[in-house]
């Protein structure tokens, strides 16, 4: 009784403060598996984004649908769903006439919700119509009582809807456990990170271009744009006066700033070998030159040192330096890196990143770090962030298919 009341309690006010969801217009559901997941921070829609890429190599057919808290976090993916993802939607209301047209439009085979900031009515719905439900990345703050902690039993009703719980610590599953939460619902993992799933390359493009460089210092500038042109070449030529032999890999934001950036090399008196034109790397070159990001992940298994653009340009918002730090390379960044604060504030906290904020800094931490002692400290520290919650995300991964192998199985029985 006391749970039927709580959630009665909530239901009424969320029916008079909150407008419904059924204004929504989604686009058709396709026949398939689809996996709903939902995500009430911008570091765990990142790293929701990292487990449907990993789940889609498994279960390439897969449909993920990915919800956001409008409430706590901004649209995280202004420029399109994350590779793996199909649909970005950000959730504003929990009113309780909204949960049930979202959950019969979607149908999803399996939820994986991220994080303790619940809209009841909504998981209440998916529990009801048998979705499985996974919890994941609980944590202490999570647990704290909230302005509708005066609803008896919430809580423990909340987190009956989940058939698996993931907490971030002891203190956290203890706090649960004292809800009456059994315990074979739950278990404790590291919080919920962001990885990375870095790009490949040729075993023999890798073999050719090290014996092309003959052990030449190198560093590499990751998709620089045409207005950061000036400072990394003016990094570069400051940082040769100490290190003559070293090679800079420059590779562009936009392809149509190619020419552009070959005249300034030029008028630099620097020479340049044209990558997507298979120029020879010889001796004498100083910079090479790639407009197609797709050879990125041969440039950072090549350089040791990485500074990661789109980060100087005041307007810029940054990429992801995760894949830079799987592959081994040392960062460097500029103080414009709103997309992907979280990462490069884990990464620079472990000693993993330096930021710079122009072209006079930038040389000055190129000419300190390329020393191969310092940038391989900074690669092992990034490539331990980036590991961090690889269990995590294997496990998560391996329980969302055990669920939609199960849900297929019970629909094969006659």
């Amino acid at each position: 009784m006391a749970k039927s009341l709580g959630l009665a309690a909530y239901r009424a006010l969320s029916r008079r403060n909150q407008a419904g969801l059924a204004q929504w217009q989604f686009p058709p559901r396709p026949k398939g598996e689809l996996v709903w997941m939902h995500a009430t921070d911008h570091m765990r829609f990142d790293a929701l984004g990292d487990i449907a890429a990993r789940m889609r190599q498994q279960r390439p057919d897969i449909h993920v649908l990915v919800t956001f808290d409008r409430a706590a976090i901004e649209h995280p993916s202004p420029d399109g769903p994350p590779d793996g993802v199909d649909w970005v939607f950000g959730l504003e209301s929990d009113h309780p006439s909204g949960g049930r047209p979202f959950i019969e439009h979607w149908l999803p085979d399996v939820c994986l919700w991220a994080g303790g900031r619940f809209m009841i009515n909504l998981v209440n719905c998916a529990s009801e119509h048998g979705i499985p439900m996974i919890l994941c990345d609980v944590s202490e703050a999570d647990m704290q009582p909230h302005r509708r902690s005066w609803i008896p039993t919430l809580a423990r009703t909340t987190l009956d809807f989940f058939d698996k719980i993931v907490v971030n610590n002891d203190s956290t599953l203890h706090a649960i456990r004292r809800l009456g939460i059994t315990a074979d619902k739950l278990s404790v993992a590291p919080r919920l990170r962001p990885s990375a799933l870095p790009p490949d390359c040729l075993s023999q493009d890798l073999d050719d271009v090290m014996n092309d460089l003959g052990g030449r210092p190198v560093w590499l500038g990751v998709k620089v744009l045409g207005s950061e042109f000036d400072m990394v070449l003016t990094a570069h030529r400051t940082a040769m006066r100490l290190a003559h032999r070293l090679l800079l890999i420059l590779t562009l934001a936009d392809r149509n700033d190619l020419e552009v950036l070959k005249a300034k090399v030029t008028a630099r008196q620097l020479r340049y070998a044209d990558w997507d034109k298979a120029d020879p790397i010889e001796d004498n070159v100083q910079i090479i030159i790639c407009s197609d990001t797709a050879d990125l992940g041969l440039w950072y298994r090549v350089a040791p040192l990485a500074f990661l653009a789109c980060s100087l340009e005041k307007d810029a918002r940054g990429i992801s330096p995760l894949d830079a730090a799987a592959l081994g390379s040392a960062i460097i960044y500029g103080p414009n890196v709103s997309a992907h604060i979280d990462s490069y504030s884990r990464l620079s906290a472990a000693g993993a990143a330096r930021t710079v904020n122009d072209g006079e800094s930038l040389a000055a931490a190129l000419i300190h770090l390329i020393a191969p002692d310092h940038s391989a400290a900074m690669a092992l520290a990034g490539w331990e962030v980036v590991t961090e919650s690889a269990a995590l995300t294997d496990g998560l991964i391996e329980q969302i298919i055990d669920g939609l192998d199960q849900k297929a199985a019970a629909h094969a029985r006659p």
